[in-house]
């Protein structure tokens, strides 16, 4: 992820409590992502300054990376011309944020996915200008993957060849509920990764989006390989489930693609063969603390992977989806 030097004037003209600017602290190394005049999270220089980054980079061993907003930028909420204004700027600021490193450092688009007419615009857009594909969340308000704008977006994607990652955000549970211990980040967000496949699984989306599309999910798909079981269980058991679906939910599985963030041995074997070896690449939610530290650990000293394969998923993987090669 990243996040441009938004100054709390810019922000305040957009939204003054809910577009988010960076407070940079006294040494340059250490700040704040700020919403209003309320502190969001701490972040260090990683996030802001992309000689920084590469340098960090390079100490990791990483060639090339590609980043994306932190999801506090979407701007879902807001009018959607003010949205669509804020998205063709952050889009700017973010190629401008890979301009000294061209060859290191790629970027995904963001989409005021509110509206459907101007996020496909400004998907395009953008594309054109050099991001290599777009980052959107896993639902709007109450409109999840499969409502109709969203599918319709998504086959704009497949018709153009923009890839697609998706990224959990405005979790689930209630301001009331898991106020503690990060369970939005730890049990929400999985679950909502989830809830946007198997919405666009169980709703038939997949028969009518071409499969050309390239669509990714983040956090290893959250909960979905581990529970694919209970869905084809339920499907096979219930008319209510399949009635909108033809084939056993795990038959689509293949149809997306997602990163290899588990941190388990055990739960990245699980993923690789739900999701097949070349459906799988590396995810590092750098340069954020709970991401994977040593970047590609996971896969470097899987067990069960051969070195063909480590490779697929370390970077062949990405190439292809990006299309990098």
């Amino acid at each position: 992820h990243f996040i441009p030097q938004i100054s709390r004037e810019a922000a305040h003209q957009v939204d003054a409590e809910r577009a988010p600017w960076l407070r940079v602290d006294g040494d340059g190394d250490t700040g704040q992502i700020m919403l209003g005049d309320r502190p969001f999270r701490p972040v260090y220089r990683a996030l802001w300054d992309p000689d920084f980054r590469v340098r960090e980079l390079d100490a990791q061993g990483v060639a090339v990376q590609v980043t994306c907003a932190t999801p506090i930028m979407f701007g879902y909420s807001w009018e959607a011309a003010k949205a669509a204004d804020w998205a063709a700027r952050m889009n700017e600021e973010a190629l401008a944020f890979c301009a000294s490193h061209p060859t290191r450092l790629k970027v995904l688009s963001q989409v005021p996915l509110q509206d459907l007419k101007l996020a496909c615009a400004e998907a395009s857009r953008a594309q054109a200008r050099g991001c290599i594909g777009v980052q959107i969340a896993n639902h709007v308000g109450d409109k999840d993957l499969d409502h109709p704008d969203m599918v319709d977006f998504l086959t704009h994607c497949a018709t153009e060849g923009i890839p697609v990652f998706v990224h959990p955000w405005d979790m689930m549970g209630g301001k009331d509920r898991m106020k503690q211990w990060m369970l939005p980040w730890l049990v929400a967000m999985p679950a909502e990764t989830q809830l946007g496949m198997l919405s666009l699984i169980l709703s038939g989306a997949l028969e009518r989006i071409p499969e050309s599309l390239k669509i990714c999910f983040a956090h290893g798909g959250g909960s979905f390989a581990y529970t694919l079981g209970r869905v084809d269980n339920a499907w096979k058991q219930r008319d209510i489930v399949r009635q909108d679906c033809p084939r056993p939910p795990s038959e689509y599985a293949r149809r997306f693609y997602t990163d290899a963030a588990v941190f388990d041995h055990g739960a990245l074997d699980l993923l690789v063969s739900v999701m097949g070896v070349d459906r799988v690449m590396l995810g590092s939610d750098y340069p954020y603390p709970l991401g994977e530290q040593s970047i590609g650990s996971l896969i470097s000293t899987a067990p069960t992977l051969d070195p063909a394969q480590r490779r697929l998923m370390l970077s062949g993987n990405a190439q292809k989806f990006f299309s990098l090669t």
